[in-house]
């Protein structure tokens, strides 16, 4: 699909929510627009991760053994299928662990859509709270995710509904249960407390399992975890305003010229003249580039409002503390250029090209994080619908008709989207009145930069379902590892979920039999 089309559809960068990050959305029942990318192969998945220069060996801060566990394909049905196995990939750290004897916490990482090690060298919080609690830190991989494919491998997995079908956060929920009860019993630690912990969809996932699991899980630490942007509880442009309201506070120009440029560069790739003019503009590597120009510069504006972090980061990329002001800067520099292109082209460069190492960009790269399955996932049960506000956003409004959407998602996949099944699974709505009546021990972090925090909880449920909330905060900048230059907003965070994990473990104790 071209980029550059009279709806202004968009292929879009899956994140681990991201980055998640992060994510394919698809369009709901509100008829709401989608934004999608093509699937990259593996092979390409490892070139771009070795051209940028990440690793997914241990780092010097990260140290951890490589374990693999014999799990079930499917945990809901009897039939003959059921019983096949995979390998799912976990990775452990028991350097502080105080042993099963003292009955020692258990913390364990809920994984999220792509590689585990890409998520746990960016959840030094776990790390650093260890020696503290004497905790044995455990990280699992999601299913369809990194190294743990059914099947064999990637291409048998996911190469129709079939095989792929068994790619869900339920699954996902049961292989995290099972697991964490077959370490414990193999460690003799039947009576460890386990406390999950989880960012974006990874914290979704914490505190789903939280509530589903109750007997596995003494609590939950759920940071950016969007677990009420789903079935039009939040207005589905929601996550644009935040990330339009994070340029806008740094510069009302920087906001101006932004909204401004999409009319702009959609008439210039409408002729030849237009797109060698683009080419040279931006530095791409490649005339056809320019097809991605577009769906580029989105990714770079929303990314750097999710990562906006007040210490230099290289969760997505090599970035300064606060990438959003860094790029707006470029664009309203006075002594640069007035044209507009070379302006975009500055902030662009801030967000893609800190180090200064490119030459030219090639848009043409993939994500170097693994997270294709999520395209699946998006296209059956995680089903986040977006939209532009007019005035408040500084994206172009696009329109992309439900149905046709829902026909992509039966010619790619086989499948059908079920729009409203995360709420009957999990719940959303009226989550404050539901929660209340049953819920405990559940920490909802959220950072009012991170436009996922729209879809978040902002407000306690009860007096052990709490939300933490900072207004300077990013997407899980509370999971990252602390440096001497966190400001004191973070550290004070991070100092009361320390505090309320204490409680829970110390309440945890106090009900052990002798």
């Amino acid at each position: 699909m071209a980029i550059f089309s009279t709806t202004y559809t968009f292929r879009f960068r899956l994140l681990s929510p991201f980055v998640a990050f992060l994510a394919l959305l698809v369009a709901s029942n509100c008829n709401d627009g989608v934004r999608r990318r093509s699937t990259p192969t593996r092979s390409a998945l490892r070139g771009l991760w070795k051209n940028l220069g990440l690793s997914r060996n241990n780092s010097s801060c990260v140290q951890y053994d490589v374990k693999y566990f014999t799990q079930n394909l499917d945990h809901f049905s009897f039939t003959p299928e059921s019983y096949l196995k995979f390998q799912q990939k976990y990775l452990i750290n028991s350097k502080h662990w105080g042993g099963a004897s003292t009955n020692s916490p258990i913390f364990v990482y809920t994984g999220n859509e792509g590689y585990i090690e890409w998520f746990t060298q960016n959840t030094g919080f776990m790390f650093d709270i260890a020696p503290k609690f004497k905790a044995l830190l455990v990280f699992i991989e999601h299913r369809y995710y990194g190294e743990s494919m059914p099947f064999g491998g990637i291409d048998v997995a996911y190469s129709n509904s079939s095989t792929q079908g068994f790619l869900s956060s339920t699954q996902a929920l049961a292989d995290f249960a099972i697991l964490i009860t077959d370490l414990k019993k193999n460690l003799s630690a039947e009576n460890s407390p386990v406390v999950v912990f989880g960012g974006s969809y990874g914290g979704m996932l914490a505190a789903w399992f939280r509530l589903k699991y109750p007997h596995i899980t003494i609590g939950a630490l759920a940071s950016s975890a969007p677990i009420l942007y789903f079935d039009c509880i939040t207005p589905p442009e929601s996550f644009h305003n935040v990330v339009s309201q994070d340029f806008k506070s740094e510069s009302e120009n920087c906001f101006k010229v932004i909204k401004e440029s999409w009319k702009i560069l959609h008439k210039m790739a409408s002729t030849h003249r237009g797109k060698t003019y683009l080419r040279r503009a931006f530095k791409l590597c490649r005339l056809g580039d320019f097809d991605n120009l577009e769906d580029w510069l989105y990714s770079a504006y929303y990314e750097a409002a999710e990562t906006d972090y007040p210490t230099p980061a290289n969760f997505i990329q090599n970035l300064p503390a606060y990438p959003v002001k860094h790029m707006c800067k470029a664009i309203d520099d006075p002594s640069a250029s007035r044209n507009i292109l070379d302006r975009l082209y500055g902030a662009a460069n801030i967000f893609y090209n800190y180090t200064g190492n490119l030459s030219c960009f090639d848009l043409g790269g993939s994500d170097p994080h693994g997270e294709e399955g999520w395209q699946f996932q998006a296209s059956t049960e995680m089903v986040m619908p977006m939209d532009d506000d007019p005035i408040k956003s500084m994206f172009i409004a696009y329109n992309v008709s439900y149905e046709n959407d829902e026909k992509r998602c039966e010619s790619q996949y086989g499948t059908k989207r079920r729009p409203h099944w995360i709420t009957t699974e999990y719940g959303g709505h009226n989550i404050k009145r539901v929660l209340k009546r049953f819920a405990s021990n559940i920490i909802f972090f959220n950072g009012l930069r991170d436009p996922w925090s729209s879809g978040g909880v902002l407000e306690d449920i009860n007096e052990s379902v709490l939300a933490i909330v900072a207004e300077k905060g990013a997407h899980h900048v509370d999971l990252r590892f602390a440096t001497k230059d966190d400001p004191q907003w973070l550290r004070d965070v991070r100092s009361r979920e320390i505090s309320i994990i204490e409680k829970w473990l110390s309440e945890y104790y106090s009900n052990l039999p002798l």
